[in-house]
């Protein structure tokens, strides 16, 4: 069996890992859709693919989380990602849970799934009193995502040159 690196998070039928280099293909197969990539300013190049997988390799040794490689059990593909961000929003660092799944794995509840299991590791393990989600006002399937998390509109904000609204929730 392929090594499939650190993995980070389990649950009923994903396993979230560390990045690897090997990824490269699988996710810029993902962030070059345009579908996927709607409320992005366009879809990602090869090179900022590996950028993005870079950032986050980084992101695991500062911060301890990131964006991890979010894979099915049942075939060990890689769909997409998720995780913890560090996110600097009005003088502040937040932490974001981020998510990003394959288009055609979309309605499948994988995204849900993922996010949740980000939550409680950051609501458990890691001790995190807030965690938040940005997201584009127009980025309906997202917002439903973080209202099953149990995150709520709080307010919105103007980040990454665009308007985004900030979902929330405190530990509870």
């Amino acid at each position: 069996m392929k090594d499939t690196g650190i993995v980070i998070l389990e649950t009923e039928r994903l396993f979230l890992r560390c990045y690897q280099d090997e990824d490269l293909p699988a996710l810029h197969a993902i962030f070059s859709e345009p579908g996927m990539m709607s409320f992005y300013p366009a879809p990602f190049t090869w090179s900022q693919t590996q950028s993005w997988i870079k950032r986050n390799q980084t992101r695991y040794d500062k911060d301890g989380y990131g964006l991890w490689a979010v894979c099915l059990k049942e075939t060990m593909a890689c769909i997409g990602d998720c995780g913890l961000v560090a996110q600097h929003i009005e003088g502040h660092t937040e932490v974001e849970i981020g998510y990003h799944i394959k288009q055609e794995q979309w309605s499948k509840g994988y995204a849900t799934e993922a996010a949740m299991a980000c939550r409680d590791y950051g609501f458990g393990p890691l001790e995190l009193k807030r965690l938040i989600s940005i997201i584009h006002p127009g980025n309906t399937g997202s917002i439903r995502v973080a209202e099953k998390l149990g995150l709520s509109w709080e307010k919105d904000v103007d980040i990454f040159n665009n308007r985004h609204r900030i979902y929330s929730a405190v530990k509870g």
